[in-house]
């Protein structure tokens, strides 16, 4: 039990980790040669709100930790490892709590370049 627990404060740790900065908040490196600042900015704040329409890295973070933890304890369920149950379910939640953060993460980031490219910005990263 005791396993359980730190491989769950774990995952929580890290996940809380892994979705401080969200990708909506996300800035990319820009050719800004010859564009207005302002109006880069006003460009930038707009795609970065349609960003934000999509599931944000915590919030995948969450529902990917869940499923990865059923999973876990199903397979282990599933091979008779009764004592392993439960390490098998903090498990399966860190490393899917961590993959659907990722892509969430991923997911806004190549939202806002591609709205700042459909602007026509050079985005460098």
């Amino acid at each position: 039990m005791q396993t359980f627990i730190t491989l769950l404060t774990a995952a929580l740790i890290v996940t809380g980790c892994a979705t401080q900065n969200t990708g909506a908040d996300y800035r990319p490196i820009i050719d800004s040669q010859g564009k207005d600042p302002a109006r880069l900015q006003q460009d930038l704040s707009e795609c970065q709100a349609y960003a934000q329409q999509v599931s944000s890295a915590a919030e995948r973070a969450a529902a990917g930790a869940v499923a990865g933890a059923l999973l876990g304890a199903v397979f282990a369920a599933a091979a008779g490892a009764k004592g392993y149950r439960n390490e098998s379910a903090a498990v399966g939640a860190l490393s899917g709590g961590l993959g659907a953060a990722a892509e969430g993460e991923r997911d806004q980031r190549n939202i806002i370049r591609r709205c700042m490219n459909g602007r026509g910005y050079s985005v460098l990263n």
